[in-house]
Parts: C-alpha cells; sequence; structure tokens
C-alpha cells in the first residue's frame, strides 16, 4: 500500500465566496421585495432615475442569480471538489483572482444597472466591457477546476464533478456566443445578431443559462452535500450516468419553447417543443436519484432542518422541471406567456430549488470549516418553515392572477367585443395578487434575516479553520483498470470527459442556430421597412436604458384576442421582417402594461398623450401602476455617439447611405421640430410641466421617446401609403 501523503484544503476561499453570496442575497433580495411592493406602490418609484422598476429589476435579477446564486455555487465547487479529488485547488493565486474578480464585476453590474447601462437581453444585461470581464474570470474559474482534476489523487471523477464540468464548457460557450457585439462607445454596444435571430441566440443563452448556471451546478452540489448531510451513498450510479448525459443533450435544445407563437419560423418552435417535453425524464430522474438517497433516513429529515431544506430544495427542482415542458405545450403556452405564470414558475425554481438548497449546503458546510456547531437548530427550522410558507405566499397568488390576466385578456362579448378592452382593467383586478405575493416575499426575506443571524454566530462562535490538514494516498498512475466500463475510464479522463461535454451540448445548439444565421429565407425581407431615424433610435436607447420592455412587449401573437386588442384597424399580428433591423429586439417576457409593436398606428394627437402619461401616468390612466420620469422633460438628448452608432449599425447591415452620419444630427433635429409643432398644436402653453423649458422641447429626451414611439409598428403601412 502506497504511503499516503499530507496536503491541506483551502476553506479560506471557500468562506470567502459563502459570505459574498450571504451579503449579495441580502442585498438581491431586498431589491426584489422592493420592486414587488413598487407595484404596489407606484410611489415607492421615489421619481428618480435610479430607482425606477424598469431599471432595478434587472439589478435584482443579476444580484440573485450571479451574486447570490453564483457565490454560492463557488462556494460549494471549491469545498467539495477539494474533498473529492483529495488534492488543494490547483491554484491559491488564482483563486483569489477568482473571488476578487467576480466581486468586481457584481460591483460593476450594481453601479451600471441602475444608471440605464444594459444591453436589455434578459439574464445577459450588462454591456460589452464587463462581458470581457466575466469572460475571463470565467476561463480562471475553469482553469483552476480542471487544474485540480489533473493534479487529483482519486482516481475516477465523481458524478457532482461532470455536473461542474458541463457547467463551465456550457457557461462559456452560451457567454460568448450570445455576446457577440460591437461597441459604439466605451460602455454601450450594438449585438452582432437582430431581430429573430438574435431572439433564437438570447433565448438559447436565457434558457440555458437558467439549465448551465442555475441548474447543472446545483445538481452537482446536490450529488455531493445530500449524500453527506444524509450520512447515504448516493442511490444509484447508473441513474446518475443517464441523469447527466441526457440532461445536458436535452437541455441546449429547448430554448425556443421561451419563443412560442412568436415570429420564430415554427421548425425551431416545434423543436423546442419536443426536447422541452423530453426533459422530463432526465430532470425526473435526478430528482428521484436524490430523494431516493434518502431512503432508510426519512425519520432523520423530520428532525434535521438541513435535510428538510434539501428535500423541499429537490422537491422545487422536480416541480419546476415538470412546469417547465409543460410551458412548451403551445396550448398551455398560450395562457402562460406574458402572464404572471412566468414570474411564479421562475421563482419557484428560485427560491426553492436554489434558496432552499443553498441554505441547506451553508448550514452543513460552514459549521465545519469553522471547527463549531450550528449556533441553533431551532432557528434553522423557524427559517425553513418562514421560507416555505414565503414560497407559497409568493408563488400561488401570482399563478391565481396569470388565469385571470389570460382570461380577462381573451374574453369577448355576444357580440364579438373585447371585454376588457382597457388594459388597465387587468391590472387592477390582479392587484391583490400582487400584495400577497409581497407577503410572501417579506416572509422568504424574514427567513433570510433569521438564516444570517444563525450563521455569523455560528461563525463567531468558531474559527475558520483556512488550511485544513488531510492526507490520501497518491494517485497510483500504474495501475490497470481492465475490465471496467467506458464511463468508468471516461472518469480518469477529466480533459476528455470535458470534450465530450462540449460535444453534447454544441450539437443542439449548432443545429437550431446555424439555419437561423445562414438561410436568409428564414427571415423574409419587405420593402416598406425603413431602419431607425436618428431621433427614433435615440428614442429606442432611451426605451432601453428605461427598462420598459421588462413591464411591455413588442409581440403581437396570431391570436384573436391580441390582434383586436392591439391592431383592431389592420388585424395584422408581427411579422418576422419587420424586426429585421432591430438590435436588440425587444419582444418581451411579461405584459405588466400593453404590447407596443402598433403603438405608432394610434390615431393622430398621441403626442401629447405620450408627453403626459411619460410624465405622470396617474394623470392619464387613473390607476396606473407606471413609475413616472420627470427626468425626462429635463435632460437633452446626447448626441455625443451618434455618428459612431450609425457607422456600427451600417456595418452591421443598417443599410445607412455612405456619409448619412454627418448628416444624422441635422435629420434628428429636424425631425424633433416636427414632433415640437405636433406637441404644441395638442396643448396650450399652460398644460407644459413648470420646469420644461417649451423653448428647447425639441432638444429633450422626452422627445426622442415620443419619436420612437410614434414610429412602432408603422412598417405594416407600404411605403407609398405612408
Amino acid at each position: 500500500m502506497s504511503q499516503k501523503e499530507q496536503f491541506y484544503y483551502d476553506n479560506e476561499i471557500v468562506r470567502k465566496f459563502a459570505l459574498a453570496s450571504i451579503v449579495f442575497g441580502f442585498i438581491g433580495m431586498l431589491v426584489g421585495l422592493w420592486i414587488a411592493l413598487e407595484l404596489i406602490f407606484p410611489s415607492l418609484n421615489l421619481n428618480l432615475p435610479f430607482t425606477t422598476f424598469g431599471r432595478i429589476r434587472p439589478l435584482h435579477t443579476n444580484a440573485v442569480i450571479f451574486a447570490f446564486v453564483g457565490n454560492a455555487i463557488f462556494a460549494g465547487v471549491y469545498y467539495s471538489i477539494q474533498r473529492l479529488l483529495k488534492t488543494r485547488l490547483f491554484s491559491d493565486v488564482l483563486s483569489n483572482i477568482h473571488f476578487w474578480g467576480w466581486q468586481l464585476i457584481i460591483l460593476a453590474a450594481a453601479i451600471t444597472l441602475p444608471l440605464g447601462i444594459t444591453s436589455s437581453y434578459e439574464y445577459a444585461e450588462l454591456e460589452w466591457p464587463i462581458d470581457i470581464a466575466i469572460a475571463v474570470i470565467w476561463v480562471i474559474f475553469g482553469i483552476n477546476m480542471i487544474g485540480t482534476m489533473i493534479k487529483r489523487r482519486e482516481a475516477h471523477l465523481y458524478v457532482a464533478i461532470w455536473f461542474y464540468i458541463a457547467t463551465w464548457v456550457t457557461v462559456t460557450l452560451l457567454h460568448v456566443v450570445n455576446n457577440l457585439e460591437v461597441p459604439y462607445s466605451w460602455i454601450k454596444s450594438y449585438p452582432l445578431f437582430a431581430g429573430v435571430q438574435a431572439a433564437l441566440v438570447q433565448w438559447w443563452y436565457g434558457h440555458n443559462a437558467v439549465a448551465f448556471f442555475l441548474t447543472t451546478p446545483y445538481l452537482g452540489l446536490m450529488y455531493y452535500f445530500l449524500p453527506k448531510a444524509a450520512n447515504r451513498p448516493v442511490y444509484s450510479y447508473r441513474l446518475s450516468i443517464i441523469h447527466f448525459w441526457s440532461l445536458i443533450f436535452l437541455y441546449i435544445w429547448a430554448g425556443p419553447h421561451h419563443l412560442l407563437y412568436s415570429t420564430l419560423p415554427d421548425w425551431a418552435q416545434s423543436l423546442g417543443t419536443v426536447f422541452s417535453l423530453m426533459l422530463i425524464a432526465p430532470s425526473w430522474g435526478g430528482m428521484l436519484n436524490g430523494l431516493l438517497t434518502l431512503r432508510g433516513a426519512w425519520d432523520r429529515v423530520a428532525n434535521d432542518p438541513i435535510l428538510k431544506f434539501m428535500v423541499v430544495a429537490v422537491t422545487a427542482y422536480g416541480m419546476s422541471t415538470f412546469e417547465g415542458p409543460m410551458l412548451s405545450i403551445k396550448s398551455i403556452n398560450a395562457i402562460s406567456h406574458f402572464t404572471d405564470w412566468t414570474i411564479a414558475h421562475v421563482h419557484i425554481g428560485t427560491l426553492g430549488w436554489n434558496g432552499f438548497l443553498t441554505f441547506g449546503v451553508f448550514y452543513w458546510m460552514l459549521p465545519r470549516i469553522f471547527g463549531t456547531k450550528l449556533h441553533s437548530v431551532k432557528l434553522a427550522n423557524t427559517h425553513f418553515w418562514i421560507g416555505t410558507l414565503g414560497i407559497l405566499f409568493y408563488s400561488i397568488p401570482l399563478y391565481w392572477a396569470a388565469w385571470t390576466q389570460n382570461l380577462m385578456w381573451e374574453q369577448f362579448t355576444p357580440d364579438g367585443r373585447l371585454t376588457h378592452s382597457e388594459f388597465i382593467q387587468t391590472v387592477t383586478q390582479i392587484l391583490p395578487m400582487y400584495r400577497m405575493r409581497a407577503i410572501g416575499a417579506t416572509l422568504y426575506f424574514t427567513g433570510l434575516l433569521i438564516f444570517m443571524y444563525n450563521i455569523f454566530v455560528t461563525m463567531k462562535n468558531g474559527k475558520i479553520v483556512k488550511n485544513e490538514l488531510a492526507e490520501a494516498a497518491p494517485r497510483d498512475n500504474k495501475k490497470s483498470y481492465t475490465g471496467e466500463t467506458a464511463h468508468r475510464l471516461l472518469e480518469r479522463k477529466p480533459i476528455r470527459f470535458t470534450v465530450w461535454a462540449l460535444v453534447a451540448v454544441a450539437i443542439g445548439g449548432m443545429i437550431e442556430i446555424i439555419p437561423m444565421l445562414f438561410v436568409d429565407n428564414e427571415v423574409p425581407k419587405n420593402l416598406s421597412v425603413e431602419p431607425y431615424t436618428p431621433l427614433e433610435l435615440t428614442g429606442r436607447d432611451i426605451f432601453i436604458r428605461e427598462g420598459c420592455v421588462g413591464c411591455h412587449s413588442q409581440m403581437i401573437r396570431p391570436f384573436r384576442s391580441e390582434v383586436e386588442r392591439y391592431d383592431p384597424d389592420n388585424k395584422e399580428y408581427s411579422k418576422s421582417w419587420e424586426y429585421i433591423y432591430d438590435r436588440p429586439f425587444l419582444w418581451g417576457s411579461k405584459r405588466t402594461g400593453p404590447d407596443l409593436h402598433r403603438e405608432g398606428l394610434k390615431t393622430t394627437g398621441t403626442e401629447s398623450w405620450h408627453f403626459g402619461h411619460m410624465y405622470d401616468p396617474r394623470s392619464m390612466i387613473g390607476q396606473s401602476i407606471m413609475p413616472a420620469y420627470p427626468w425626462l422633460y429635463t435632460k437633452t438628448i446626447d448626441e455625443s455617439t451618434l455618428k459612431h452608432k450609425i457607422n456600427v449599425l451600417r456595418m452591421l447591415g443598417t443599410p445607412y447611405p455612405e456619409g448619412y452620419e454627418d448628416i444624422a444630427s441635422e435629420d434628428l433635429h429636424a425631425q424633433a421640430k416636427q414632433v415640437v409643432a405636433a406637441l404644441k398644436s395638442q396643448l396650450d402653453e399652460k398644460d407644459f410641466p413648470a420646469e420644461v423649458d417649451i423653448n428647447n422641447l425639441e432638444n429633450l429626451e422626452i422627445i426622442a421617446l415620443i419619436a420612437y414611439l410614434k414610429d412602432l409598428g408603422t412598417d405594416i403601412i407600404p411605403k407609398d401609403k405612408k
């Protein structure tokens, strides 16, 4: 027998990531609670640009996903991988660069998103300099992880590590492809893809960011920490193999189910539906593998809050991964999409699966690296029950709200008219559900505070074992492994394993995306489509900055109720060719307000309506829950990057003529004067807010935003009739 070698596990880096996860979890969930309250009490938007729902909603999602969950992933991976591989991490220097680099990225996100510096792509809102930083730090994480595998003492890679490998490989691929963009300033860019192609690439990324950042690494944590907490072996090694390979192969195809009934070609929508339905099998295989690991230990679950958290987490994973495929069935998606069902579905996963598994892992792991016991099992149990009630009070009202929304949107009177023709009627009807959701969020946040107190007192009672002594026999590279299965042999080859994981996830992406990018017929052109004018382009960028797409979609589905509501004159649903110059695309995922894709076709006189509505929404619609945007009435249009915008968009295929950038500013002001003239013809001087300089109207941001809104949907009108 080989003599054992002594070495030290690095617990300090685990502590750093765990503390960062807890602190950012507090911040991210506090912001989430705040935006939930903003939907009930619009005054909480504070009439400030940095606190409106549209700007801080992506701050909430990014803080929870990449700061709370992301740091928890790194803490759990670095703790478990050292013990599974019987070695210290590959490089302490890389570990610390990874930690501080990731925190600086989070800080950059916390600064830029409230400032309105956003790409608007869901779960990928950060702009190009931060995207580059993410790629660099993610590669450093991968080098550190794979380097640790290479220097391991354990011959085989345990199942948890398979999921860590798949996470790193796939997130790398997703991040790079989805963030191909061309900068036009040091903080802003336009994406390489436009319109329907951009939508496919974004939701290939968006769905699989959920799959490979919020799911696969947590499955790895489940496979390590659940057996440890239960002191039981994983139920089935064979099921683990089936679960892993089928999951990562099938998951990558499912993104198009976010775009059902959109202008995405039917073949791509069908692929998304088929593979989403097939995902039930591996997802539930993983859930059952986790729950059946507890066989013979269920009596402990009743008394052990750590196991309670883990059981509910795995159950929430099972619920979410059943509901997701169900939502990819077109008849169900027609009900759920654009409603609060999507919000409920996402939060079952984040609050139940990610949140509860994080709590369970930290309750188990942190006392061990601090050489002490958990301060209070009773407080942990209290946290569990308050958190569970929080999830129920959060999600159930939103399912109720979703059905209410859909039924009201689609209801017709006997004579064929929309019963609820005013969108605000559906908003006011679901406000009681929003209040209940806020109660649920408060309960969950209260549980978080209990967790933080319990953990911080636990750490205070102990002392961090920064370098934990361990010993293990060196790996015998000469040992024969004949007679092993092919998979067992693959588990001894981390680089080969990584390559095969890349192949498994790349196949689906290539088959879906490549035809959309290179087959011209997928996006038919129409000669009536014109590029945005400089003023409209500026207004569109303001629309993006303010996060308006978070509440207003720009996609009219081919439903009678939608064309009747949003385009009663033409009865036209959205077409793919209408978006060919849209960078980024703005189809949206949720309608808290009405769809805007035909806003420009409304009757004359709408300039004054938009002017009043953006300044004080409740002066135009008494029960509106929309924020006010008073800064648009004093802030002047920024033309400093206009030339660069035109140049970049021309390079990307927008048909601006050569040299147009030199006269773009003149065109901007000429159109602004037209909007101002229309506005002054509709309003008396006394109707303008006191802080508005009437003599400087054409230079104000509100004029650019009105010009953009007035253009929406007008491409369906032939050129000779415009």
